[in-house]
C-alpha cells in the first residue's frame, strides 16, 4: 500500500469538513507513519484529502484495476478479477475502493462500475469496513506472487 484516499459516500456516517478534515488527515497520516516503522517499511503510506465518489471514478484510468468490495455483488469474486490481471502483466497499480459501516448504495456502485471500477464480492460474510482493507490486501498478496492457482 503506498496510499489511502478516504472517499465520501452518501451513508458514510463522518462527514469531516474544513479544519475537521484537516486534523484528521493529519491524525492518520502521523498513526500511518508510526505504523509504518513499527512494521520497518520502507515506504510510508499517505494519507490524501477526502473524494467524493464522481472524483475517485476520474481516477480510475490511473490504475491497472479498482476493486470495489461491494456486498452485493454475488457473481464476481475477487479472485476472477485477480487471475485475469495476473494473465497480463506482472507488476500492478491496484486500488481498493471499500464502502462506509452502512454499505455503497447501488447507484454509487453503477457509478464506479460505469467509469471502470471492477464490483467484486469478498464472500458470503459481511466484514467490518475497518477490516476489509486487511483482508482485500492478503487476498491481494497471495493471488498475485505467486501463491494463487
Amino acid at each position: 500500500m503506498s496510499e489511502f484516499i478516504p472517499v465520501s459516500f452518501k451513508r458514510s456516517i463522518v462527514k469531516l469538513l474544513g479544519k475537521d478534515e484537516i486534523k484528521k488527515i493529519d491524525r492518520w497520516n502521523k498513526i500511518s507513519e508510526i505504523a509504518s516503522k513499527q512494521c520497518e517499511r520502507d515506504i510510508i503510506p499517505k494519507v490524501r484529502k477526502i473524494e467524493t465518489v464522481k472524483e475517485i471514478c476520474n481516477q480510475i484510468n490511473n490504475y491497472d484495476i479498482v476493486l470495489v468490495a461491494y456486498e452485493l455483488e454475488k457473481e464476481n469474486y475477487i479472485k476472477n478479477e485477480l487471475k485475469k490481471l495476473k494473465k497480463i502483466k506482472n507488476n500492478y497499480k491496484i486500488a481498493i475502493i471499500i464502502g462506509p459501516e452502512g454499505g455503497i448504495e447501488i447507484e454509487e456502485a453503477e457509478i464506479l462500475k460505469k467509469a471502470g471500477a471492477k464490483i467484486v464480492s469478498l464472500g458470503k460474510r459481511i466484514l467490518r469496513t475497518e477490516t476489509v482493507a486487511m483482508q482485500v490486501s492478503s487476498i491481494i498478496m497471495y493471488e498475485l506472487e505467486n501463491g494463487g492457482n
